[in-house]
């Protein structure tokens, strides 16, 4: 064998190696995260503050963050508002969203029209948990804003950012 025909197979034998050490690798499965326990009342009116209750847990304990999507009579959908989780609330967290209905800068809402909120928990690797819908009506009409706010009290370890 020559000596350039050395160095070829050497250089086939190094790109074999590492090919079988690095390519193809079966990535380890991850599990999404999953609202085991969800509530809300059904019915408000102007300056009700609204909470929907969540219980979540995450065998793999790397749940990020909270989606949250409002659909408005005749306003579509909002662009999702995100609630980050603390560190330590990532395995397991229970909890409420709160959601002031009145507002001097939003429109009114007739009596009896429903809003739809949606929402799921995200993890690290990109796993969305099952979806929990809630509706309100209005049993009176009231003004609302489509902007979630004063989310999750500090005490249960969530975030809004």
């Amino acid at each position: 064998m020559n000596q350039n025909n050395l160095y070829f197979v050497g250089a086939l034998l190094l790109v074999l190696l590492m090919a079988s050490s690095g390519w193809a690798q079966p990535k380890s499965e991850t599990r999404a995260p999953v609202i085991t326990h969800a509530f809300a009342v059904e019915k408000g009116y102007y300056g009700y503050i609204w909470r929907i209750y969540i219980e979540a847990d995450d065998p793999d304990e790397n749940m990020l963050r909270i989606a949250l999507v409002a659909d408005g009579p005749g306003q579509g959908r909002y662009p999702t508002d995100w609630i980050y989780l603390k560190p330590q609330f990532r395995k397991h967290f229970r909890g409420y969203v709160q959601w002031n209905t009145f507002s001097s800068k939003a429109g009114y809402i007739s009596e009896w029209t429903s809003i739809t909120l949606k929402v799921s928990i995200l993890d690290k690797t990109g796993n969305e948990s099952n979806v929990a819908v809630f509706r309100l009506h209005s049993s009176r009409g009231f003004r609302i804003r489509i902007n979630i706010s004063c989310l999750f009290p500090s005490s249960t370890g969530i975030s809004q950012d």
